[in-house]
Parts: C-alpha cells; structure tokens; sequence
C-alpha cells in the first residue's frame, strides 16, 4: 500500500506563486512505476485533472493551467510536485495528488484577487 501526504498549500495573492508537494511512503516500487498527478476540487464543482506525469517524465495538463503550473517527480524522495506561478482566484480549490491508486488527503490553496 502507498501512503500520501501533501504539503505547501496555503493563501497567495493573484499573481503569486506556490508549491505543492506529495511525498509518498509504503510499497517503493509501486511508487517508482506508478504515473502520479495532481487533481482539485473547487467548491460547488467536480474534481478536476491539473497535471499528471509518468513514470518516464512525460507530463500532461489541463488547458487552464499550461504555461503556468509544472508537475515534477523525484523519484529517488518518492515525491511529486506541482509548480504554479501566476496563479488565478479561479485555481482555488483543494489539491489532492495521486500515485497510482492511492490519494491524498488534499491541501487547499486559496488566491485573493
């Protein structure tokens, strides 16, 4: 089994900047093959998909967020993260990652306009 814990959530003006790390413990090689990725949930909407990346590097994001979020991996910490600059009063929600099939508890990230 994989354990998840996400951390760097926080308040940040339009136009800030934060990063969101998921450190992942338990089973090493279910976390090394595993495709990770970064969802969110905005109050009153679906969970969406930010920005997922394979094992190999090869990183995907939705459209709302190319440009200004980058997804990462090290694999050697078995934690992945999610650069976003620029940030929106609309990229406001609760961030979960996701490494294979275990989930994270979420972390809220909150930008004032």
């Amino acid at each position: 089994q994989v354990q998840l814990v996400e951390s760097g959530g926080g308040l940040v003006q339009a136009g800030g900047s934060l990063r969101l790390s998921c450190a992942a413990s338990g089973s090493i090689f279910s976390i090394v093959i595993a495709a990770m990725a970064w969802y969110r949930q905005a109050p009153g909407k679906q969970r969406e998909l930010v920005a997922g990346i394979t094992n190999s590097g090869s990183a995907n994001y939705a459209d709302s967020v190319k440009g200004r979020f980058t997804i990462s991996r090290n694999n050697a910490k078995n934690t992945v993260y999610l650069q976003m600059n620029s940030l929106k009063p609309e990229d406001t929600a609760v961030y979960y990652c996701a490494v294979g099939a275990a989930r994270g508890q979420g972390t809220q990230v909150t930008v004032s306009s």
